[in-house]
């Protein structure tokens, strides 16, 4: 097995070779492996140290030089298949369903191929592209909402090739389809750009699964309570039957005589706080400070992230690893916070998720938010008076939650669960000072 492969980045709308990324160690190491990157000379020469979009990681800028790991750096492992999507791939390149790292190479060079975001495995795509049998078939929203789960077999059933749509990690059955002007959706790897106009991520239920299935159902209502928040929230999500529809913030159809796709770069919290491997832990406060050098709004970034992690305590959203959030890296030199993603009240689950993300004081399950302040003016250098003035202003809101949950039809079992946190939290920010 060759121990290269070359990365692509979707620049000024077209897919360019940019880096080659190499291995010492043996293949067989998966994630463990040394290795080293090097931009290509036209590249570096073009883009000298830049860390937006034209660089493949903001802690990888632009350079002549080539960068050495020990691991594989965290925006690799970004873009590795993990979860269903992994067993998936699994399923198509004939491996055992419990292969361990070692079969994180061949994953990469097949599953890297249609990544979110705008980095991509060159081999990938050449892969994914010689398994082409069939014309593209689109289906109605109909069609996905009323199979549910059962919707992928029936892909594979019909000669359908989903492995290059299901590269997304995480615990549910998921696929990336394209919408085309009709509005039937296809397999996001099979419906050119000229023909797309809207690019969607696909959540579908767990039949065997009612906690699950629970879950998902509450996580477009809890993506409209964190609107009443005031967070940053791309589009509201759309429950249909078993499937919950997600529009993606990654791409942008923009109108011409043909439509032309964007792609932004995004990257983990994981890789940009230089993170690799699995059961990596952060503390909010490396992140703090990690976000208050690389995103181009300081304080607008931070107050945003410290409004999430609140909403997170408040409504039970637990899964706060490094890849549930992420930043966004544009062309013209933006860099921040994407819009949020997986919000969704994971303390509901059986197997009893925990809150891995925390602050390193006054964090024992309910955050001291004053102490969470002084924490974070402490790492970043910002002040805290309008971050106590921002948080201030979620108080009202937070205290209303409960009523919102009512209005959207939330179950009372459900509501009383959350109702004593949100109104402590509430009566918490009111209490915020700045001295």
């Amino acid at each position: 097995m060759d121990n290269q492969c070359f990365l692509q980045l979707y620049l000024n709308y077209s897919w360019q070779d940019v880096a080659s990324f190499s291995l010492f160690d043996p293949p067989s190491r998966g994630w463990q492996a040394k290795n080293y990157i090097a931009y290509t000379t036209s590249h570096a020469i073009n883009h000298l140290e830049k860390r937006d979009a034209h660089a493949i990681a903001w802690n990888l800028p632009v350079t002549l030089d080539a960068t050495q790991s020990e691991q594989w750096p965290g925006f690799v492992m970004d873009l590795l298949p993990q979860g269903y999507g992994r067993q998936e791939l699994l399923r198509q390149l004939a491996l055992s369903p419990n292969a361990g790292q070692g079969a994180d190479w061949s994953l990469l060079l097949a599953g890297a191929s249609n990544p979110i975001g705008n980095c991509r495995i060159r081999e990938a795509h050449e892969w994914l592209q010689s398994k082409r049998t069939s014309e593209p078939q689109g289906f109605t929203q109909e069609a996905i909402a009323t199979r549910g789960e059962s919707f992928t077999e029936h892909l594979a059933q019909h000669g359908l090739f989903i492995a290059g749509s299901s590269g997304v990690q995480g615990e549910w059955p998921k696929l990336l389809l394209t919408q085309d002007a009709s509005g039937l959706f296809y397999l996001d790897h099979q419906l050119p750009d000229e023909q797309a106009v809207a690019h969607w991520l696909v959540k579908f239920s767990r039949g065997d699964h009612p906690v699950l299935n629970n879950i998902l159902k509450l996580e477009s209502v809890w993506m409209e309570l964190a609107q009443i928040l005031g967070l940053h929230v791309h589009e509201s999500l759309m429950l249909d039957q078993r499937a919950l529809f997600i529009k993606r913030f990654d791409r942008e159809c923009i109108a011409s005589e043909k439509s032309i796709v964007a792609r932004y770069a995004q990257e983990s919290l994981y890789s940009l706080c230089e993170r690799s491997g699995f059961g990596a832990r952060l503390s909010h406060n490396e992140v703090c400070e990690k976000l208050a050098v690389a995103c181009t709004e300081p304080l607008e970034t931070i107050i945003e992230y410290l409004k999430r992690d609140i909403a997170n305590v408040a409504l039970g959203n637990t899964d706060n690893h490094g890849r549930n959030t992420a930043i966004t890296r544009k062309e013209d030199g933006w860099v921040g916070l994407t819009p949020l993603f997986d919000f969704a009240p994971m303390v509901l689950h059986s197997d009893g998720i925990a809150r891995t993300t925390r602050w390193d004081a006054d964090d024992l399950g309910l955050p001291n938010w004053q102490s969470v302040v002084a924490q974070v003016t402490e790492v970043t250098g910002l002040s805290a008076v309008p971050i106590v003035q921002a948080l201030q202003s979620m108080a009202e809101p937070m205290s209303q939650l409960p009523s919102e949950m009512k209005r959207l039809s939330v179950d009372d079992e459900i509501i009383t669960r959350f109702r004593q946190r949100c109104e402590s939290i509430a009566n918490q920010l009111e209490a915020l000072t700045h001295g």
